[in-house]
C-alpha cells in the first residue's frame, strides 16, 4: 500500500517570523507536511545567537524551533526585496509573520493590499497586544505578558514573591493558537475559496491560560493568591516528600483519596472529619500534608509513585530533565527526534494514519535560497543578481 500524503502536503507557508511564537507554529505545520520557507532578515533570526550551546551555525534555541523548514534570507527594506516577497506569495497558501503591527503596512504590504492581490491567502500575524485598542501595536514579550496577565500573581510560594513560569509558556501557547487559527482557516477556505486574516496575540493567550483562577473570580471566589505547588480548588494536590524522590499527588475525588489512604496504610484518614471531603481537605491542607508525608517518609519516591499510579491514584515523581529524557516512556512515545547531528523534541500530535514526518533539520542560514528562487521561476542570472545585490544574501550581515 502507498503511504498516505501528510495532512498538510501541498500547503506552502511563507514564514517571516522570528524568535519563538511564529517559528514554533511553523515547525508544527512543517512536521505535518507543509512546505515551510523560513525567510530571515539579512542579519538572521536573532535566536541563532542565543547560546551556548551551539550546533553548527546556530544555537540550540534556534534548533529547537526550526526543524523541517527550507531557509532563505530577504531584505524587505529594499524595494526589490518587497517585490520578490510578492512573487513568493504567488505560490503560498499561508503567510506567518510577527512584525510589530504597522510594519508591513508601512511597506505597502498590509493585509488589505495582500488580500487584494491574493484573495486565497491566509495571513497569520502573531503580536504582543494586537493592532488596536489601548495597548494596540505595542511590543509584547513572554515575561511581560506573564506579569500582566496574572500568571505571575498566582505562581510562587505562599507568602513569597510572584514568579515567572520557568519556560516561555505564553509564547508557546500563542504559537499553538496560531496553528489552530491557520488550520481552521485552511478548512474554511476549502469551502469558501477565500483566505482571511488570523491573529494570535500574546496578551489574549496569556489571559486564556488563567484557568481556574478567572472562573473562580467570575463566580464570587476570593482574589487568587500564590499557593506554591498546591491547587486552589483541590486537595491533596501538590508535592509531597518521601524518603527519596518527591512526588506530586493529584487526587480529585473521594474515591481516589480512599484508595490513596489504603495504599499508604492510613485508612483512618478517610474517617477524620478534617479530611472527609474535598472542601474539608482544602480547609485543612497543611494538616493533610503532614499526615500524608508521615505515611510516606520511609518510602522510595520513584517506586511509590509507580505503585500508586498503577493502582489508580494519580501521581508522578518530580523528575529532572535528564531523568525524563532517559525515561523509557519518552522513547516509546517517540518524543526525541534525531536527524544526523540534529536532536530535538518530537511532536506531541499523534495521527494514526498520517503521522508527522521529520523531513530535515533546521536550515543553515540561507541554505535553500537558490532552490526557492528556482521554484518561482528565477533564471540563473537573476538569482546571481539577487544574491550579489544583497536582496537575498547568503551570508549574514553583522
Amino acid at each position: 500500500m502507498s503511504t498516505p500524503a501528510a495532512p498538510l502536503s501541498g500547503i506552502r507557508i511563507l514564514d517571516l517570523s522570528r524568535v519563538l511564537g511564529g517559528p514554533y507554529c511553523t515547525q508544527v505545520l512543517a512536521d505535518h507536511g507543509a512546505d515551510v520557507i523560513k525567510v530571515e532578515p539579512p542579519q538572521g533570526d536573532e535566536t541563532r545567537g542565543w547560546g551556548p550551546p551551539f550546533q553548527g551555525d546556530a544555537s540550540s534555541y534556534f534548533h529547537g524551533l526550526n526543524r523541517g523548514k527550507r531557509g532563505m534570507a530577504l531584505d524587505l527594506r529594499q524595494d526589490e526585496g518587497r517585490a520578490l516577497l510578492l512573487e513568493l506569495l504567488e505560490s503560498a497558501d499561508v503567510l506567518v509573520e510577527n512584525f510589530k503591527p504597522g510594519t508591513l503596512e508601512k511597506w505597502g504590504l498590509g493585509y488589505d493590499v495582500l488580500s487584494a492581490h491574493f484573495p486565497q491567502l491566509i495571513h497569520c500575524r502573531i503580536s504582543g497586544f494586537g493592532a488596536d485598542g489601548p495597548m494596540g501595536g505595542l511590543p509584547g514579550y513572554d515575561a511581560v505578558i506573564q506579569a500582566m496577565a496574572g500568571l505571575m500573581s498566582v505562581n510562587g510560594e505562599q507568602g513569597g514573591d510572584p514568579l515567572r513560569v520557568g519556560l516561555p509558556i505564553v509564547d508557546i501557547v500563542t504559537g499553538l493558537n496560531a496553528v489552530i487559527g491557520i488550520t481552521l482557516a485552511l478548512h474554511e477556505r476549502a469551502h469558501s475559496g477565500q483566505g482571511q486574516f488570523v491573529e494570535a496575540a500574546l496578551f489574549d493567550s496569556g489571559l486564556a491560560l488563567m484557568h481556574p483562577h478567572f472562573p473562580n473570580v467570575f463566580y464570587g471566589g476570593p482574589v487568587p493568591q500564590r499557593t506554591g505547588n498546591a491547587h486552589p480548588n483541590i486537595a491533596p494536590y501538590e508535592v509531597y516528600k518521601t524518603a527519596t524522590q518527591p512526588l506530586f499527588l493529584t487526587v480529585g475525588n473521594n474515591g481516589q483519596f480512599a484508595k490513596l489512604c489504603d495504599e499508604l496504610n492510613c485508612p483512618a484518614l478517610t474517617e477524620d472529619p478534617r479530611f472527609v471531603d474535598n472542601g474539608a481537605r482544602l480547609a485543612n491542607r497543611d494538616a493533610l500534608r503532614d499526615a500524608l508525608e508521615e505515611a510516606m517518609r520511609d518510602r522510595d519516591g520513584l517506586a511509590l509513585a509507580e505503585h500508586l499510579i498503577g493502582n489508580g491514584v494519580p501521581c508522578g515523581p518530580v523528575l529532572e530533565t535528564s531523568q525524563i529524557l532517559a525515561h523509557p516512556h519518552t522513547a516509546h512515545r517517540e518524543m526525541i527526534v534525531e536527524l544526523g547531528d540534529y536532536k530535538g523534541t518530537g511532536s506531541p500530535i499523534k495521527l494514526s494514519r498520517t503521522p508527522c514526518r521529520y523531513q530535515r533539520p533546521p536550515p543553515i542560514f540561507a541554505q535553500h535560497t537558490e532552490d526557492i528562487l528556482r521554484d518561482i521561476g528565477s533564471s540563473p542570472e537573476r538569482i546571481a543578481h539577487l544574491i550579489e545585490q544583497g536582496i537575498t544574501p547568503t551570508e549574514k550581515k553583522r
